[in-house]
C-alpha cells in the first residue's frame, strides 16, 4: 500500500489539476446561476436569459483551453474571453461569487504559466481589471461609483484574490522544488547504484586478474625451479662418479632450489584462498636465509629492516632473494652471499651480493629468472640492475617506490 505523505499528495493534485480545476469551474457556475436566477431585468432583458448561456460557453470555452491546448501562447485568446465572459456575468448579476471565478481563472493561469513574472502581470491586471468590470457595471446601471467606495465595497474580494496569489504560487514554487530535489535525489541513486554495480564488476574483475597473476607467478617461478632441480640432478647424475664434490654442489643447489618451489607455491595457495599468514616480510626473508643456509655449507649475512608493503612488492622481493641465492649457488659456485634491504627517501633498496666466480657484464646474458625480475619491478614501478665482474662474485639490486609513493607521484 502506498503511504500517503504531503508530496505524493501535491504529486496528484499536479496531475489532475485539470479535472479538479474544470469541477470546480462548473460548481461555482452552478452556484452563480442559481444565485441569480431570480434577479431583476437589465435593460429590459431578464438576467438569467444572459447569465445562463454566457456560463455554457464559458464552460466549453475552458474545457477547450483546459484539454484541447497544450502551449501557453496559444491559450492568451482564451484568457481574453475569459475576462470579456466574466465582465457580462458581472453585469447581469448583483456581483457576487464573481471574485471566486477570478480565482478559478487565475488558478488554471498559474499552473500552465511556470514563470512568476508573468504570474505577477496576470494578477496584477486581473485585480484592475476586476475594480474596472465593477466600475463600467455600476456606470451601465446607472448607479455611479466613487473610487473609494467601491474599493471599500471590493476590499474583501481582492484580498481574496491577493491571498489565493501568494498562497498559491507559493505552494507551486514549493511543489517544484520539491519535484526538482526528489528528480535529483533519484538520479543521485541511480548513479550510486551504477556505481556499486561498476564496483562490484571491477572486484571480480581485480580478483580475476589477480588469481591469473597469481596463476602466472606459479607457472614462471615454480615451473621454472622443478625444472633447475630436474636439471641439477640430472647434471648431479652424470658427475657423481667422476667428481662427486661437483656432484654434491649441484645436489645442495637442487635441494635449495627445490625448498624454494615449495615455498612458492605454498605462498601462491595462501592468496589464492584469500588467507595471509600473520609472518612480516623481514620474518620471510629470514626463513629464506634460514632455508639456504641449513644442511647446505653456505653463510648469507643480513641487514634487514621491518618493511611493510603489499603483496605484489612482497612476492617480488621474496622471489629475487630465492631466485639470487639459486644462481649464485649453480652459476657461480657462491659459498657466502650478503643481503641487505633497507628502506631510504620513499623507496626499498634491495642488495644481493655473492663470492662466486662472477664474470664480465658484457658476457651476461640474462636468462628467465633475471628477465622475470626486470619485468615485475617495472611494473610495480622499480628498476633492477646487475653489477659483475670476474673474480669479484655477483650483485643483484633493486629499487622499488614503498606503498602510495608510486601514486603520489
Amino acid at each position: 500500500m502506498k503511504k500517503f505523505t504531503i508530496r505524493n499528495l501535491s504529486t496528484e493534485l499536479l496531475r489532475y489539476h485539470r479535472l479538479i480545476i474544470f469541477v470546480l469551474l462548473i460548481f461555482m457556475e452552478f452556484v452563480f446561476v442559481a444565485n441569480n436566477w431570480g434577479s431583476a431585468y437589465y435593460a429590459g432583458i431578464p438576467a438569467w436569459y444572459v447569465i445562463l448561456p454566457v456560463c455554457i460557453f464559458f464552460t466549453a470555452e475552458n474545457a477547450v483551453k483546459l484539454w484541447a491546448l497544450k502551449k501557453f501562447s496559444e491559450k492568451i485568446a482564451f484568457y481574453v474571453i475569459d475576462v470579456l465572459c466574466l465582465l457580462v456575468l458581472t453585469m447581469f448579476s448583483d456581483g457576487s461569487l464573481i471574485s471566486t471565478l477570478y480565482i478559478i481563472i487565475l488558478t488554471e493561469f498559474y499552473f500552465s504559466q511556470p514563470k512568476l513574472a508573468a504570474s505577477i502581470a496576470m494578477w496584477s491586471a486581473s485585480m484592475v481589471l476586476f475594480l474596472v468590470t465593477f466600475a463600467l457595471t455600476n456606470t451601465l446601471k446607472g448607479i455611479g461609483f466613487n473610487v473609494i467606495s467601491l474599493v471599500s465595497a471590493m476590499l474583501n474580494d481582492l484580498l481574496l484574490i491577493a491571498l489565493h496569489f501568494f498562497i498559491f504560487n507559493f505552494a507551486l514554487r514549493l511543489s517544484a522544488k520539491n519535484r526538482e530535489i526528489a528528480k535529483t535525489l533519484e538520479e543521485l541513486n541511480e548513479s550510486n547504484e551504477k556505481l556499486r554495480i561498476a564496483y562490484r564488476e571491477l572486484q571480480e574483475i581485480t580478483v580475476l586478474e589477480e588469481r591469473q597473476r597469481i596463476a602466472k607467478d606459479i607457472h614462471d617461478t615454480a615451473g621454472h625451479s622443478i625444472t633447475t632441480v630436474i636439471m641439477q640432478t640430472e647434471a648431479a647424475r652424470l658427475v657423481i662418479d667422476s667428481d662427486p664434490e661437483d656432484a654434491k654442489r649441484k645436489i645442495s643447489a637442487a635441494n635449495l632450489q627445490a625448498k624454494h618451489a615449495l615455498e612458492e607455491l605454498r605462498e601462491s595457495v595462501h592468496l589464492l584462498s584469500g588467507t595471509r599468514g600473520e609472518q612480516t616480510l623481514r620474518d620471510l626473508l629470514l626463513e629464506i636465509v634460514h632455508d639456504s643456509t641449513d644442511g647446505t655449507g653456505i653463510a648469507v649475512r643480513t641487514e634487514i629492516d621491518d618493511v611493510r608493503l603489499c603483496d605484489a612488492k612482497r612476492r617480488l622481493i621474496l622471489n629475487t632473494l630465492k631466485e639470487g641465492i639459486s644462481n649464485g649457488l649453480r652459476h657461480g659456485n657462491a659459498t657466502a652471499f650478503w643481503f641487505e634491504l633497507k628502506e631510504e627517501d620513499g623507496h626499498v633498496n634491495f642488495l644481493l651480493s655473492d663470492n662466486g666466480t662472477g664474470m664480465e657484464i658484457g658476457r651476461l646474458k640474462e636468462g628467465f629468472g633475471l628477465t622475470g625480475m626486470h619485468r615485475r619491478a617495472e611494473s610495480l614501478g622499480g628498476d633492477v640492475w646487475f653489477e659483475t665482474e670476474p673474480g669479484e662474485g655477483f650483485e643483484i639490486h633493486m629499487t622499488l617506490p614503498l606503498d602510495g609513493r608510486q601514486e603520489a607521484l
